[in-house]
């Protein structure tokens, strides 16, 4: 059986990727056990390497048909519909955060100049309100009462956004 197994070890796993898409040691295990208890059975019409390679498909079929690919086929499935599942959230968050993000910066646009100039270099592009103050020329007391105006006219726009 061993020189059996060494003449054909290759034959036999070439014939189980093409039959079932990839290699499998248990189906290769399989192969052998039929091989060793139909020994007596192989007449000698026909090459044995033949018989040998029907004999493999025939696993592969019987595998096929089998719980076993069922359960595997099966939790590949689960894992694929899951993974499904997650992109689908995932890209309906984004897509419901870049609703959030348009209606915010609508609401910023509907802002008057000055509150939206003040809110848009604090919030968005990070600026001290000393720094603003020295850029629009204008005390750091009116960028403080601009900056606080306008997050509570946004405050009220927006608040359907937290459920209020």
């Amino acid at each position: 059986m061993k020189d059996i197994i060494q003449q054909n070890k290759g034959f036999i796993r070439s014939i189980i990727r093409k039959l079932t898409g990839s290699y499998d040691e248990d189906i290769e295990q399989e192969v052998y056990i039929k091989t060793w208890n139909n020994m007596q059975n192989y007449q000698e019409q026909g090459k044995f390497r033949q018989w040998l390679g029907a004999l493999t498909a025939n696993v592969c079929r019987d595998y096929f048909r089998s719980k076993l690919c069922h359960e595997r086929s099966r939790e590949v499935c689960d894992e694929e519909m899951m993974t499904s599942i997650a992109d689908e959230h995932s890209q309906e968050k984004a897509l419901e955060a870049k609703a959030r993000q348009k209606l915010i910066l609508k609401a910023v646009d509907e802002l008057p100049a000055k509150m939206r100039k003040v809110i848009i270099l604090h919030e968005f592009e990070d600026i001290s309100i000393e720094i603003i103050a020295k850029k629009m020329n204008i005390p750091e007391g009116t960028v403080k009462s601009r900056l606080f105006n306008a997050r509570q006219i946004l405050k009220e726009k927006l608040a359907f956004l937290k459920g209020e």
